[in-house]
């Protein structure tokens, strides 16, 4: 089964792509949306269909005490936006710290802070799609 991580952020929505066997996340894009992510729906469809992706793993941004903040109130009306427009399977999957991690591993892997900028959003979807591939194998 294929997978597509997101990852939405206020402008962005970063793009994570599974291997065919469901097992491994890859970087795959970043999509701009200035603040409308409803704005990239025909892109996204296209993405889906031309990579035969099954279903969606959408980050939810919860607060570190787990409640739902304003970022999760609006992740879940995005899903609700993507659930009445694209027919397959879309899985919620906790992102706390993912956007932390990403720009550790950024740094640790001696990436300037420009190009960081540029990849953020997609290392960090990488790591919610791998962070749900990981908990369906146990």
């Amino acid at each position: 089964m294929r997978y597509l991580g997101l990852d939405l952020g206020t402008k962005t929505i970063g793009l994570a792509i599974s291997d065919k066997t469901g097992l491994i996340a890859s970087s795959y894009k970043v999509l701009h949306h200035d603040n409308n992510p409803e704005s990239c729906l025909d892109e996204l469809k296209s993405i889906i269909d031309s990579n035969n992706i099954e279903a969606l793993v959408l980050g939810l941004p919860k607060n570190m005490n787990n409640t739902l903040g304003e970022r999760a109130l609006s992740t879940l009306k995005y899903k609700n936006f993507l659930e009445s427009n694209i027919k397959i399977p879309i899985y919620l999957e906790d992102e706390r710290l993912t956007t932390k991690s990403a720009e550790s591993l950024l740094i640790e892997g001696d990436t300037s802070r420009k190009k960081r900028k540029k990849v953020i959003d997609k290392v960090a979807a990488t790591i919610i799609l791998q962070s749900f591939l990981d908990q369906r194998r146990k």
